[in-house]
């Protein structure tokens, strides 16, 4: 089925200039630079930290309040909506589609001053619709919350406080929706600071009401604190949306259609729809077999993916980052540049992945102990959280390269165009929009089949074993379909080292479970094992010769060797670099023994859009 039907939604304009032939992009257009950009990746990277801070607390003062009981089992179920939306309507889904469409129809107004302001029409032509498609949907999810509960957790034995929590967590679609399209306004236009606060938003709204009435609505508090957090997040994002509107010109001429309009490919969304929801679903299959184990398993599962989950978050930080740059080379053709960058995103997010791994694999009873153990959240809970933590380990490699591939693999079909971009791909190549879809339903598929073997004998870690097990099969079959889509990574290379990685990875975890064993105390059994897993996958990494953690280490021991007492004499000064050219924060995915070059023109978009 093709996904290419065009809506026109800009008027008129002129034909653009040719990147091809060195002329400047329009001012709008570009992405910020120098100290502008270093500024602004600090602040994303701030409020990113403090967002998910505050969603530690949150789930510190879960454990804290209910422990691992039959009310967190029904308010996870309910949380489904908002772990389902928040991807697709935030994060990746909506991204995708209007980060580049509010790019493009930017370059559009600086193109042609008089025209009416693409900027404008693009919202006009896209946000009420928007508004109604969300409106309807939170609407069929509250009212069908009833079947939703159990077709996700039959085993429930109290459903009807799940379909409580589902009802008002299902009011979040409409704000998540609302943000996500603002947010994505915002970057185009390089705001970062208020896109990067929303999750800080939306975990103190949580906190606020879960602090002052757990005691009086037990986790229908938590349930008001979702909804509440997601108004906040639309809310944060009104103010910034509108000055930017307001910043652009009204345009006094009609515009007539033409060959250079704004076409906005709104089927093209659906393969990006389909990943992002399918992917979800290992969630629901966790959350449907765990229902039927004793009370407590749903929270054990989710407490272990939340702590897990903070190390694949470094790693995706690096693709993050570094998406943009990628992007901005497969739109000029430059498929070798993408490699490059790829190759480097893989291997980057894997060394930071694999290095959390190794940390919690040999720490892992000791953090959870940290974490969550008081209150209702005694040491059985922690046996079995820990316990969960290891098994779920074994995935978190897979789930950070999944993340680093799917941007690039959906950056060659774009979503926007101009109507008269002679760039057009046959049905075959449109065949491979959908092979993300099918990667993720084979790994569901393995992730269901290891789920219903393992899950009677082995319980919850039957569980983390399906979801490690589906994720690897996805993120294999994703490599090679970055090869099929025409990205030509060389394969050899990057396996090679992530075996190198792997080893390192393995050898740390040995080292630093043996350490933490002979602490005593959770807090010094962490520090203790947590510094020796440092020191030897730096040790191990750079003996193995991966690159990713030989260049760092090589570059430290450098730094440290021009320190005072290593300086034999002053030597000549070297002229003062700019900030952008010789910060590390200018390419924060490069590796540390590369020489710095002064930026140019292609160093542009480097930084994330607030992510």
């Amino acid at each position: 089925m093709s996904t290419d039907q065009p809506a026109v939604l800009a008027s008129a304009l002129p034909a653009p200039r040719s990147a091809h032939v060195g002329a400047a992009a329009p001012e709008a257009g570009r992405s910020p630079r120098g100290g502008f950009l270093v500024k602004a990746f600090g602040i994303t990277a701030v409020l990113s930290a403090a967002g998910s801070g505050l969603g530690l607390l949150r789930d510190l003062l879960l454990a804290r309040y209910f422990g691992a009981s039959q009310g967190t089992d029904a308010f996870l179920v309910a949380w489904t909506v908002p772990e389902t939306a928040a991807p697709l309507l935030i994060e990746d889904a909506m991204s995708f589609l209007m980060v580049p469409a509010f790019a493009l129809a930017l370059v559009l107004r600086e193109e042609d001053p008089d025209a009416p302001d693409p900027v404008r029409h693009l919202v006009r032509a896209t946000l009420p619709w928007l508004l109604l498609a969300l409106s309807g949907l939170a609407l069929v999810a509250a009212l069908g919350a009833p079947q939703l509960v159990e077709l996700l957790a039959p085993g429930l034995p109290d459903p009807g406080l799940a379909v409580v929590c589902t009802r008002i967590t299902a009011i979040t679609v409409l704000p998540f929706g609302v943000a996500g399209y603002l947010a994505a306004a915002l970057r185009a236009h390089h705001g970062f600071t208020a896109p990067a606060a929303i999750y800080v938003a939306y975990n103190l709204g949580i906190l606020a009401l879960l602090f002052g009435f757990h005691g009086l609505l037990g986790v229908r508090s938590a349930a008001l604190g979702v909804a509440l957090g997601s108004l906040l997040m639309a809310g944060l994002l009104v103010g910034p949306f509108l000055r930017c509107l307001r910043t652009g010109r009204t345009g006094a001429g009609r515009g007539r259609r033409g060959r250079n309009t704004l076409v906005l490919m709104p089927l093209a969304l659906l393969p990006v729809a389909a990943f992002t929801l399918t992917r979800q679903c290992q969630v629901f299959v966790e959350r449907y077999l765990g229902s039927a184990l004793p009370p407590g398993t749903i929270s054990h599962l989710n407490y272990a993916a939340k702590v897990s989950q903070l190390a694949m978050t470094a790693g995706i930080l690096i693709c993050t980052v570094t998406f943009p740059l990628v992007a901005r080379a497969l739109a000029a053709g430059d498929l070798t540049a993408a490699r490059d960058r790829v190759e480097k995103d893989l291997g980057q997010a894997a060394a930071v992945v694999l290095l959390g791994t190794a940390f919690l694999m040999a720490c892992a009873p000791s953090v959870v102990s940290l974490l969550f153990q008081r209150g209702a959240f005694g040491p059985p809970d922690t046996a079995a959280t820990a316990a969960v933590i290891r098994v779920y380990s074994f995935g978190l490699p897979a789930q950070a390269l999944t993340g680093v591939m799917i941007r690039p693999y959906f950056s060659l079909r774009p979503v926007v165009r101009r109507a008269g971009d002679p760039r057009a791909e046959g049905g075959g190549r449109r065949l491979l929009d959908w092979y993300p879809l099918a990667a993720m339903l084979l790994g569901l598929a393995v992730t269901v089949t290891v789920g219903l073997l393992a899950t009677p004998r082995f319980g919850a870690l039957g569980l983390a074993a399906g979801n490690a097990a589906g994720i690897t099969t996805a993120a294999a079959l994703l490599l090679r379909g970055l090869v099929l889509r025409g990205i030509p990574l060389r394969l050899r290379r990057v396996l090679g080292g992530h075996a190198r990685l792997a080893g390192t990875a393995t050898g740390a975890t040995a080292l630093g479970a043996a350490a933490a064993g002979l602490a005593t105390g959770p807090l010094l059994s962490t520090l203790v094992g947590g510094l020796t897993v440092v020191l030897a996958f730096a040790a191990l990494g750079a003996g193995l010769g991966a690159r990713e953690v030989r260049g760092p280490v090589l570059a430290a021991a450098r730094v440290m060797g021009r320190g005072p007492l290593g300086r034999t004499s002053p030597g000549p000064r070297r002229p003062s670099t700019p900030l952008a050219a010789s910060s590390s924060v200018a390419d924060p995915a490069r590796s540390a023994g590369e020489a710095l070059d002064p930026p140019i023109v292609a160093d542009e978009g480097k930084f994330p859009h607030g992510q």
